[in-house]
């Protein structure tokens, strides 16, 4: 399962995803039980070339570094140190998000059965867990999480807002289904091009207003894994000729070609990189004008985008109006550094890695069918892969933090969620609510010295860093 490799590269190069970092484990993975194991190169602390382990210095309340000193604003926001970016909690203290999505009891008959046998209530549920993130080096949950039962926790979390506002709209419009982990769009397009679709969004973005002024909330999410597909141009032509979308697309091609009669026959290239700027431009102005609206004092942190990451149109679009850039990770076994470094050249904004995961194929049940995270042997592998990306991120200056999904495993007899969430080992606890203690203890390891491992990185020192 795991073998020490020749490192292809020069131990302190460059080139490679993680600098620093000397021969690599060999874990082997696979995206489906069907498919057949592949080594993979991976990187955990043990790998780091020079590197100290030492505890991180001391965290104030919302988990940033104490010691740092910048703008106490109350809420949070993004700042540059040194080349770098930062989240500054509301207290003027730098920080970068650990968390995790799903944050919650479980639904399912078991998932209840097991907490009201050892906790005895969601009120002491969430007061033993969330002491229990301090332990583990979080400082946060994400989206799909309970909020405001966690808010009522000592240890409450930095926490995200998980909202739907195309979706909602489409439902509305009774045009979108639940498809497996994101809703699915007619004909592969979302409806920004209706003219109802802004003061919907207006008037759904009313109800940000309830935690406004809550300094624990890092941003809002308004939407969940967009079709933002690169032949959107294509896609809006082929719809009825009634539809908004249509007409939309077909006068915007017009008026570009100069030409009154134009077909599908005539689009080029250019014409659809054009279009698709035009077409995500639109719905990002419109939903953050109404986030900004209804609650000015939150960031603003995208779509957790997921597919086109790696196009620069789409990404440009993106950086435009989202403060924080929020990406799902479900792609190669390392993120690799080209894409990163292309992000922050394309937008100058931080991100954050929205939702990743690995699965054991360790657990009795648990046949790992669903899902798109990647598959290993061992809980001790998925804490291997933890630390191989939290590191891959902690070495780019442009990140600001990382969801894992998530808290709890499937439970196979819940036939009520999607078909992405049925049968497969993504949580840190099992339906009887234990932890996976190899893959938790691999977490904290990193967790509780992760400013330490940036320091490391860029080799300065942020401790006692101070506005200029």
């Amino acid at each position: 399962m795991i073998a020490l490799a020749g490192c292809v590269c020069d131990v302190l190069g460059e080139d490679k995803s993680i600098p620093k970092t000397g021969e690599p484990l060999m874990v082997e993975s696979k995206k489906k039980p069907a498919h057949k194991w592949i080594a993979k190169e991976t990187y955990t602390i043990d790998q780091l070339v020079g590197y100290v382990e030492q505890s991180d210095p001391e965290y104030g309340r919302f988990g940033g570094m104490l010691g740092t000193r910048f703008p106490a604003t109350g809420f949070f926001y993004t700042r540059k140190v040194n080349g770098r970016w930062w989240l500054v909690d509301p207290d003027g203290h730098l920080f970068i998000h650990k968390a995790v999505c799903s944050v919650s009891p479980g639904r399912s008959e078991n998932y209840r059965r097991n907490l009201q046998a050892k906790y005895g209530s969601e009120e002491a549920w969430a007061e033993a867990t969330m002491a229990w993130f301090r332990e583990l080096g979080f400082n946060g949950t994400a989206a799909w999480s309970g909020n405001d039962l966690l808010k009522t926790a000592e240890n409450r979390p930095v926490y995200m807002q998980m909202w739907n506002f195309m979706a909602s709209y489409a439902k509305k419009r009774g045009a979108a289904k639940m498809g497996s982990g994101n809703h699915k769009y007619e004909g592969g397009v979302i409806y920004v091009f209706d003219p109802e679709f802004e003061t919907f969004a207006d008037e759904y973005a009313k109800q940000l207003a309830a935690t406004r002024d809550d300094p624990y909330l890092l941003g809002h999410f308004s939407d969940n894994e967009m079709p933002l597909k690169t032949d959107a141009l294509d896609r809006f032509l082929r719809l009825d000729k009634n539809e908004h979308g249509y007409k939309a697309a077909l006068a915007w091609l017009k008026k570009r070609t100069g030409r009154e009669e134009v077909a599908r026959k005539d689009v080029t290239a250019a014409d659809r990189d054009a279009f698709l700027a035009h077409y995500v431009e639109r719905y990002f102005s419109i939903v953050s004008s109404a986030i900004k609206k209804h609650d000015p004092n939150h960031l603003y942190i995208g779509i957790r985008l997921i597919g086109v990451s790696n196009n620069e149109t789409v990404m440009r679009a993106y950086g435009k109006y989202a403060d924080v850039l929020s990406m799902n990770w479900y792609g190669a076994w390392m993120l690799e550094k080209e894409r990163i470094e292309n992000w922050g050249k394309w937008t100058d904004k931080p991100f954050i890695i929205s939702e990743w995961y690995a699965k054991g194929h360790d657990v009795p049940g648990l046949t790992n069918e669903s899902g798109a995270g990647w598959l290993v042997h061992t809980q001790r592998e998925r804490g291997y892969y933890y630390q191989n990306m939290a590191l891959n991120l902690l070495a780019r200056k442009n990140n600001v933090g990382w969801h894992w999904f998530k808290y709890a495993d499937n439970d196979p007899e819940d036939l009520t969620t999607d078909p992405s969430n049925r049968n497969s080992n993504k949580g840190i606890i099992n339906v009887k609510y234990e932890p996976y203690v190899e893959l938790t203890d691999a977490m904290k390891r990193l967790n509780m010295q992760a400013y330490r491992i940036i320091e490391f990185f860029d080799e300065a020192s942020y401790s006692e860093a101070r506005d200029e």
